[in-house]
């Protein structure tokens, strides 16, 4: 792949993640189909993504972006609590730092019983949506969807509870190339807060 292609795989794919909220592969994807190149074109990997997409928050969203990542993290913060017996971690843009106000809210649940966290949202008598997504190794799992209001922005977000077997949670928390847990609990995420609730985990 010529380096001009990949840079501008990059920017583009960085542009949909952070001001349409995509998750980082279909930002991928949907940046070949709008620079028009191959569907079988090489992608950059996640890594690459993050930074660029690190990047790209630092010129354009600088002034707003911890604000809104420290709503998005208290926000999970409380959901979190709320399904603490299911075992909770938070992930993707919120844990890592990179979200803003158009990113998803992603808990991981894991359950000795994959119906329970369902259960429960019945028994608080909130709305949700059930689908299922890419999970932990790039399989499908179920997943619930559930609409909750973030007060600061007068908006509504999406908080995506995934549904994993209580075996699932030793290989949700290996360390990823640059030696960091993809994920944190409860414990964790009150940390992030308590430093500010804007920190972004170190590239």
């Amino acid at each position: 792949m010529r380096a001009d292609h990949h840079t501008e795989i990059l920017q583009t794919a960085a542009r949909l993640a952070v001001d349409e909220g995509m998750d980082w592969g279909s930002a991928k994807r949907r940046a070949l189909r709008e620079l028009g190149l191959p569907a079988r074109t090489p992608l950059p990997d996640n890594l690459q993504l993050e930074d660029a997409v690190r990047e790209h928050i630092a010129l354009f969203h600088a002034d707003t972006q911890p604000d809104e990542l420290r709503a998005l993290r208290e926000l999970a913060l409380v959901w979190m609590q709320r399904m603490q017996a299911f075992r909770p971690y938070l992930g993707g843009a919120v844990w890592w730092g990179t979200a803003t106000r158009r990113s998803d809210v992603v808990i991981s649940l894991f359950c000795d019983d994959p119906k329970s966290a369902e259960i429960a949202l019945i028994n608080l008598q909130q709305s949700y949506e059930p689908h299922t997504t890419t999970g932990l190794r790039g399989e499908r799992v179920d997943a619930l969807a559930v609409p909750a209001r973030l007060a600061e922005f007068n908006e509504d977000v999406w908080v995506h509870l995934l549904i994993y077997d209580l075996d699932d949670l030793r290989g949700a928390l290996r360390t990823d190339p640059r030696g960091r847990l993809p994920r944190g609990d409860i414990v964790a995420v009150q940390r992030l807060l308590q430093g500010g609730g804007s920190a972004t985990l170190a590239p």
